[in-house]
């Protein structure tokens, strides 16, 4: 039988509100961003061509490098993915490195072309920051990875303080949310004490070599992913540990290339 047209219109209306249909650049609610749990497996590669075989349900790739071809190809592999991005430091090599002003622009950080961030200047890195944020979301990307979130315990060329330091990661926290994407604080263990309810999981370097695995605690006592490597420890020094601990360890070479050996 022939429904009436005013009937078929509204059910079709209801349907697509019901769905959750949008346009790609649309905004997520932040109550279904994604929740990683504790010992969650995944793979990290930022440099190399991304091999797409690894079976793990994780992938954290870099957010500038990949399209949102490969973003939804992994996706299609039953896989979420992590946009890796570098919050704390200037970066020569990215698209968007000449809208960041000199005055904000710092010391190296140990890394070819990188240069800390001002981050005491969010009337100048806010926008950038989202705009950069809105291409993961844009995308697809499930969450982002924030680098460089302690600039506070580095020679930056700036004043920092812990208070900036929690006042500009909050910021990027709830730049993700409001775009629907889990945020993960990358090392900062100092401040996990304060930050654990800003951000969905961690990413940790060298937590085993430094004897510093423990502070990750708060964060799978909440209920929250650790994703951790290590670069100089062979496993059988950190995965009795990290699975005590529900860790996501891995041993990785500092390239962060393909290979990887998990515990």
């Amino acid at each position: 039988m022939r429904r009436p047209i005013l009937l078929v219109l509204l059910l079709a209306l209801l349907a697509a509100g019901c769905s959750g249909a949008a346009g790609p650049g649309a905004q997520s609610p932040s109550g279904d961003r994604w929740r990683p749990r504790p010992g969650t497996a995944w793979q990290w590669q930022l440099s190399g061509r991304l091999d797409t075989s690894v079976d793990v349900p994780v992938y954290d790739i870099d957010g500038f490098d990949h399209s949102r071809a490969t973003v939804a190809g992994l996706h299609r592999d039953g896989r979420k993915v992590i946009c890796y991005l570098s919050t704390g430091a200037w970066e020569d090599f990215r698209p968007d490195a000449d809208d960041f002003p000199p005055s904000v622009i710092g010391r190296g950080n140990g890394w070819e072309g990188e240069r800390w961030l001002d981050i005491r200047r969010t009337d100048v890195l806010e926008p950038l920051m989202a705009e950069r944020f809105d291409m993961c979301r844009d995308k697809g990307f499930d969450a982002v990875e924030p680098d460089n979130m302690d600039g506070y315990r580095n020679r930056t060329g700036f004043p920092l303080t812990a208070a900036d330091q929690l006042r500009y990661n909050r910021l990027i926290a709830r730049l993700a949310h409001e775009r629907g994407l889990a945020v993960g604080l990358k090392n900062d263990l100092d401040q996990i004490p304060e930050l654990v309810g800003d951000f969905d999981f961690a990413v940790n370097e060298q937590c085993a070599q430094y004897g510093e695995c423990d502070a990750l605690t708060p964060f799978v006592e909440a209920g929250k992913a650790v994703f951790h490597v290590e670069y100089e420890l062979p496993t059988s020094r950190f995965c009795a540990d990290s699975r005590r601990l529900r860790l996501s360890s891995l041993l990785k070479t500092y390239e962060l290339d393909a290979w990887r050996r998990p515990c």
